[in-house]
């Protein structure tokens, strides 16, 4: 669905940014409001170890925020849906200056925070009054262990303003400086980029998937000494940070303030580990179904029944989606058909317009989501998905204070998730095209195989990478080079030709310069899965839990949030759930390709 205007696109496809201000001239009196009242938070300097003071400060907090929020998700949807308007660009630009100088206004509080001390912080937490900011105090109280002082914290600060460059570095690298050479596609010169690349690894003759892959990864070696330099540096900047900050590892602090133990980490590979067996077989059937002498790197990305993809007008999809999450309950079904009715989404695709999909949040009105829908499957499942994080959104600012309403990272991914899960689920079941079936089969192994084997292969390699760089041996690209092999090896088995290139791979990942963050990809569909599959077993109990989950926001920390929903991380039970989901998914597939 796509339009060569906006102005093109009949008005049930935009999203209705008037719930949020009627009009632009509305958006101006709340921004000159917002400007006038928040430099009135600086006045409260110094005061913060008072009671009175700190709840009044907190209160008018909630409010300046709350009005930022609604400012700011104006504006970037807004823009959102045309970059190239010049007014629309402007007040995007205009509320973000704002945010800077507001952040700026407000950077003593964590400090103060942190000054006051334990007993006195404990008595706030326990103070009803406090009731809406247990959560962040406790967080500050926890954090105090690793709160330098005052002289120590601007030393950081000041590494902080250039260690995060290896990131900036690698982006500037990976975006221009790093040239890739065109190739020849069905007769045509291609100039080979990242977005070319993917498309290109589901072309349907090998050789071109072999021409692109061999150039990708090219251009990547040329530059490999510097990008083994740039990672170095990176994983270094963390070990410092860790050890400045009295962690024992870069690990540990990264998952601390994520409020996630360690074990949840060492339990994702341990079981990783011990379920190889059915991703190796799935590899061994690929190769017997497409038929190959060998199955390489770039033969993974491939629809093995391309045939089959699903095509519907988008009012079909929305149906789809409907039915799919209908064991969810009609109190749930009944928010998403308003979503769909009362223009919640912004569905079609212009030339000015940002591409991919999201939910946005916005507080005191329902959340958004952003699509460029086409017809295929994939867009049926963003659906889904989008709609997943705009039901989390919902149940937690319906349920949660504005303090506690956002939820972390890392069960950010589990509602989206979940509802993949079951939209597939219900589409099998009623799905009689032997085709099409496979085809599904497909795509919920793959699925698995991207999200929770290869990123928890991502996870291993990090922890590898620091835990060198912590015992004091140099990363160099031979040793980078060497344990990604590995890994890559152990993780796909012997049915897989290991081509050298993907030795490389490493160096290509820009989520590798935001330390231990993609691990949250794996259990993120480990949970989701395991949820979803509760749900289809036990149905109304299993139904409430999760609920009961999406209604929580940010009130606790994040493994205990998903034990309410019935997913203890801690253990081998959602591990193994996830593997007997992929081996029956699997066990079907093999029998309908014999």
């Amino acid at each position: 669905m796509s339009y060569a205007k906006r102005s093109d696109i009949p008005e049930k496809y935009k999203w209705n940014l008037g719930d949020i201000y009627p009009s632009p001239r509305d958006w101006e009196r709340e921004y000159a409001e917002f400007a006038a009242e928040y430099p009135s938070l600086a006045e409260y300097r110094g005061k913060l170890a008072d009671r009175n003071s700190l709840l009044a400060f907190l209160k008018l907090s909630d409010d300046v925020e709350r009005k930022l929020d609604r400012l700011f998700g104006y504006a970037h949807m807004d823009y959102d849906c045309d970059v190239q308007d010049g007014e629309k660009q402007a007040r995007y630009s205009r509320i973000y200056s704002l945010y800077i100088k507001y952040s700026e206004a407000t950077s003593f509080v964590s400090a103060e925070l942190s000054a006051i001390p334990d007993e006195q912080l404990k008595a706030f937490i326990a103070d009803p009054d406090f009731s809406d900011y247990d959560v962040a105090l406790g967080n500050i109280l926890r954090g105090k262990a690793h709160i330098l002082s005052a002289d120590e914290e601007r030393l950081l600060a000041g590494v902080g303003s250039f260690s995060g460059q290896f990131h900036e570095v690698f982006n500037r690298l990976d975006s221009g400086d790093i040239k890739f050479d065109p190739i020849t596609v069905d007769g045509k010169k291609v100039q080979l980029g990242h977005g070319v690349y993917a498309t290109l690894m589901q072309h349907k003759d090998q050789k071109v998937r072999r021409k692109a892959f061999k150039t990708y990864y090219k251009a990547y070696i040329s530059k490999i000494n510097t990008l083994a330099g740039l990672y170095e540096g990176s994983v270094k900047a963390d070990c410092f940070s860790a050890k400045a900050r009295k962690f024992d590892s870069a690990m540990e602090e990264a998952l601390f303030y994520e409020q996630v133990d360690k074990s949840v980490y060492d339990n994702l590979i341990k079981c990783m580990h011990s379920s190889f067996a059915p991703l190796h077989r799935y590899m061994a059937l690929r190769k017997k179904v497409m038929g190959v002498k060998k199955l390489n790197m770039y033969d993974l990305h491939v629809a093995i029944f391309p045939d089959a993809d699903i095509s519907c007008e988008y009012e079909e999809a929305c149906q789809l989606v409907l039915k799919g999450l209908a064991p969810l309950g009609e109190d749930y079904l009944e928010v998403v058909k308003e979503a769909f009715a009362n223009r919640w989404i912004d569905v079609c695709e212009t030339p000015t317009k940002r591409s991919g999909a999201y939910s946005s949040g916005v507080s005191g009105v329902h959340p958004y989501m952003l699509l460029n829908y086409q017809k295929t499957a994939h867009d049926v499942f963003t659906i889904a998905h989008e709609m997943g994080h705009s039901m989390h959104t919902y149940y937690s600012s319906k349920a949660q204070p504005f303090a506690k309403e956002g939820y972390k990272i890392f069960v950010a991914e589990v509602a989206s998730t979940c509802n993949e899960v079951l939209l597939l689920k219900y589409m099998l079941s009623a799905e009689k095209d032997v085709n099409t079936r496979k085809y599904l089969l497909q795509y919920y192994l793959d699925m698995l195989r991207t999200t929770m084997y290869r990123q928890a292969m991502f996870a291993e390699f990090e922890q590898i990478a620091h835990s060198l760089a912590e015992s004091g041996a140099p990363l160099t690209t031979e040793v980078l080079c060497d344990e990604y092999l590995k890994l890559n090896k152990m993780y796909y088995g012997k049915a897989v030709t290991h081509n050298d290139e993907i030795k490389y791979e490493w160096a290509r990942i820009p989520h590798f310069y935001r330390a231990f963050y993609v691990y949250k990809y794996a259990t993120g569909i480990i949970s989701a899965v395991c949820i979803a599959e509760k749900i289809l077993k036990e149905g109304a109990p299993a139904v409430e839990r999760y609920k009961k989950f999406l209604s929580l926001g940010g009130s606790m920390d994040p493994v205990s949030e998903l034990k309410v929903a019935g997913v203890d991380l801690t253990s081998k039970e959602p591990f193994e759930i996830v593997t007997k989901s992929f081996e029956d998914t699997l066990k079907e597939l093999e029998n309908l390709c014999k």
